[in-house]
């Protein structure tokens, strides 16, 4: 991401967050909507590659997701691998949820947010 429109980014959060379009703390209230979309076979479908708790079928492709806010402290990394994995990973087959398309951004947000109770 080049600098500016990281700066444009950061702006955009921080008025979304003065306005109140975020809850108080780390977007909480998208905790069930990012579990559904993880879950979903259709979108997310982290459980195609990964184990986690709750899950129904789970799968050793990739790693287990556990442990995840203390994994990924910086929301922004976990954000840029669910967005697009092979920028940072050439080898990946994790597919790139932001660059196609398959989830929006406040679809991520909210899977992110899910993530970082497990």
């Amino acid at each position: 991401m080049t600098a500016p429109r990281a700066a444009t980014r950061r702006a955009l959060l921080a008025a979304a967050l003065l306005l109140g379009g975020w809850a108080a703390g780390a977007h909480g209230q998208d905790v069930a909507a990012g579990r559904a979309l993880a879950f979903d076979r259709a979108k997310g479908n982290c459980l195609a590659c990964h184990s986690m708790a709750g899950g129904d079928v789970p799968s050793n492709v990739g790693p287990e997701l556990a442990g995840m806010r203390a994994r990924f402290p910086d929301r922004e990394v976990l954000r840029a691998i669910i967005g697009d994995e092979e920028a940072r990973n050439p080898q990946t087959v994790m597919p790139a949820f932001g660059r196609n398309l398959i989830l929006d951004d406040r679809e991520i947000e909210a899977v992110i947010d899910f993530l970082y109770t497990l």
